[in-house]
């Protein structure tokens, strides 16, 4: 006989409820960082977007991504350390920066080991995953995807490269990875390591001759507008490789462990399909900018790697090589 003078203040408790479990609801949420060096108009970038966009979605707002594209938090190496001990929490490093993390990943960049993307892409998304993935995560760093980078080309103010022969004499900037510059020096080349954000400032004063990368950061970052000459060597293929750090990774429940996971291998193939189909397009936008291109008759650099092969050996371990050689062969 009670109960309808107590019914208001039911209703005031109620929904003082539904707004309590609102904001515990909103407090819930978890952002996560993904840091990058690539250029926002990469493809990179446009892959990471989607990946945003998509857990966001698939989870409701209860992940949140933050994408610092071009090294808005640090260098390249400095923000895979960030990421290894889980002050950022996701990046996207090559195989040459998480060789100093794990020996395996050294292999990935052996000159001319691939002879297409196709083929790069069956052994990291299978076999190479697979057996490097346990050791990375001992290290502080969950594997999730490889996603894209591609093979690396030479740039130079000098002259048109066709042959080993012209890479005589010349000097090129290189990140500081043993693969790069083992593979330069077999061609013929000195190398010297300049920080990227100093790349064009080195080019423009003649510090160096010249540079390698994919061409999506040649085109991308316009280091063509400082150079003559582009050689498509492809030298070494190399891909942006999705890595969370371990701490992170162990905060997820496993259902968004696994929304994760299926969105950066999504994001992964958007980043190939937008290379694949850029880079022939950037090439002849690069050549009508005046930019002298050549086509090396690759076999003619392969003949002259093995000293790039016996360094990149030695570095990598020769148990590593050859369980990679052999994923290569099968």
């Amino acid at each position: 006989m009670h109960a309808t003078p107590y019914r208001p203040v039911a209703r005031l408790l109620a929904a003082a409820g539904l707004a309590l479990s609102a904001v515990a609801g909103a407090q819930a949420a978890t952002t996560l960082k993904l840091a990058h060096f690539a250029a926002e108009s990469h493809p990179a970038h446009i892959a990471a977007l989607q990946f945003k966009k998509n857990v966001e979605a698939r989870t409701q707002g209860e992940l949140l991504i933050e994408l610092y594209p071009a090294n808005q938090l640090g260098s390249p190496p400095d923000q895979l350390e960030q990421t290894s001990v889980g002050v950022i929490d996701m990046n996207l490093p090559t195989q040459g920066a998480l060789d100093k993390y794990e020996k395996a990943f050294a292999t990935v960049m052996t000159p001319y080991a691939f002879a297409s993307y196709a083929d790069a892409h069956r052994v990291l998304d299978g076999p190479f995953h697979d057996w490097v993935a346990p050791r990375l995560e001992k290290k502080g760093l969950v594997l999730l995807s490889t996603w894209e980078y591609g093979f690396r080309n030479v740039t130079n103010s000098r002259h048109p490269i066709n042959t080993p022969a012209d890479m005589q004499g010349l000097k090129l900037r290189t990140p500081p990875e043993l693969q790069i510059i083992a593979a330069l020096e077999a061609a013929g080349a000195s190398t010297t390591q300049i920080a990227f954000p100093e790349l064009v400032a080195a080019l423009n004063q003649g510090v160096v001759d010249g540079q390698e990368n994919p061409i999506g950061v040649i085109y991308h970052f316009k280091l063509y507008e400082v150079q003559k000459n582009l050689a498509l060597t492809q030298h070494v293929y190399n891909s942006m490789t999705h890595v969370i750090s371990r701490d992170s990774w162990q905060k997820l429940t496993p259902d968004q462990q696994a929304v994760v996971r299926e969105e950066s291998r999504s994001a992964g193939l958007l980043m190939r399909k937008l290379v694949a189909e850029q880079e022939a397009a950037e090439i002849a936008k690069i050549e009508a900018a005046g930019v002298a291109v050549t086509r090396p008759d690759i076999a003619k650099f392969r003949a002259v790697m093995q000293p790039a092969y016996d360094r990149v050996a030695e570095y990598a371990g020769q148990e590593n090589m050859k369980t990679f050689l052999d994923m290569l062969s099968k």
